[in-house]
């Protein structure tokens, strides 16, 4: 599979190593861009198989599942947005989903992915999801021009 058709749902190994080589111990804030399924794609045998969902309502039992535990580590959702247009960039990245979660440090972000009530809530993003890219930041102080 070449990189411009890779189905981008959960990280690969090399991009999770390089976040977990970053500071753990400053607060992050992470770009979420998700584009839904038509239908959502749950592992055969997972109690929401064949309940024909669509992506958009899979997506939304991850949020309601894991959003207990996204408050639990004390992260938030500051910021979302619906996308409108594309203005730079290709044409065909369409997103549903569009938001920027703050966590009080990166541990706290590894320590909610590895939560064992996530790794069940995490299907439903699986099953759900398209396409994504999520991506980290650190802050910086806001206003003054686009360079800083």
């Amino acid at each position: 599979m070449t990189d411009a058709n890779a189905d981008y749902i959960d990280p690969t190994r090399e991009s999770f190593n390089a976040f977990k080589a970053l500071p753990r111990d400053t607060p992050i804030e992470m770009l979420n861009l998700v584009r839904y399924r038509d239908r959502a794609l749950y592992p055969q045998g997972h109690s929401h198989a064949g309940r024909n969902l669509t992506g958009a309502q899979a997506y939304a039992e991850y949020g309601r599942t894991s959003e207990p535990i996204f408050a639990r580590v004390g992260g938030r959702t500051i910021w979302r947005g619906k996308m409108e247009a594309m203005l730079t960039g290709p044409a065909s990245e369409q997103w549903d989903a569009a938001f920027i979660a703050r966590y009080p440090n990166a541990g706290a972000f590894l320590a909610m992915i590895t939560d064992p009530e996530y790794k069940l809530a995490v299907v439903h993003r699986q099953a759900a999801v398209l396409t994504s890219r999520l991506v980290r930041f650190g802050p910086l102080p806001a206003g003054g021009s686009f360079a800083g």
